[in-house]
């Protein structure tokens, strides 16, 4: 008779799953956001006042580059954990929430040219990057602290994103 000795639940995802679902959902975000954003640099976003904080459009996409794969990788050190860990399930719905958030406010701003429905979307996409950074945290403070610079960068985007919107509202 064959008894298994760990407790249900308490393996850990094996790799190339962990990383295809660490990976993937964030590859589509990162593609679908740039698509939208890529089409509204040269028309619409190109026509509007800008504070001169604004970043060169080269920046965009080595930052974000940057920072997809952080959060990728933060998601695939929460993943490796047991899945029965305490908070770890919660964690990971945090992550995807942001991530719903974060491919959001590229259609809002960009794809619906509109610097005020971005900043809606960005302001709730702040709160949800601190939420994963607080369950990240409680789990791997690796895992967390890979998310400071996003929040960081989203922090300024939001900045940036407000601005805009005063100045070409």
């Amino acid at each position: 008779m064959h008894t298994d000795q760990t407790a249900p639940g308490s393996h850990a995802m094996p790799r190339l799953p962990r990383f295809l679902v660490a990976v993937v959902p964030v590859v589509a975000v990162a593609m679908s956001a740039s698509l939208i954003t890529q089409l509204n640099i040269p028309t619409w976003y190109a026509g509007l006042q800008k504070p001169g904080f604004t970043p060169p459009n080269w920046a965009f996409p080595v930052a974000w580059t940057l920072l997809y794969a952080m959060m990728a990788y933060a998601l695939w050190r929460i993943l490796a954990l047991p899945e029965n860990r305490p908070g770890r399930a919660a964690a990971i719905v945090a992550f995807f929430a942001q991530l719903v958030l974060n491919g959001m406010w590229s259609f809002a701003f960009f794809g619906g040219q509109s610097p005020l429905a971005g900043l809606v979307v960005i302001a709730a996409l702040i709160v949800a990057i601190i939420a994963t950074i607080r369950a990240f945290w409680r789990l791997d403070r690796t895992a967390g602290l890979l998310l400071v610079p996003y929040l960081a960068w989203v922090a300024y985007a939001t900045l940036l994103n407000g601005t805009i919107w005063r100045l070409n509202g």
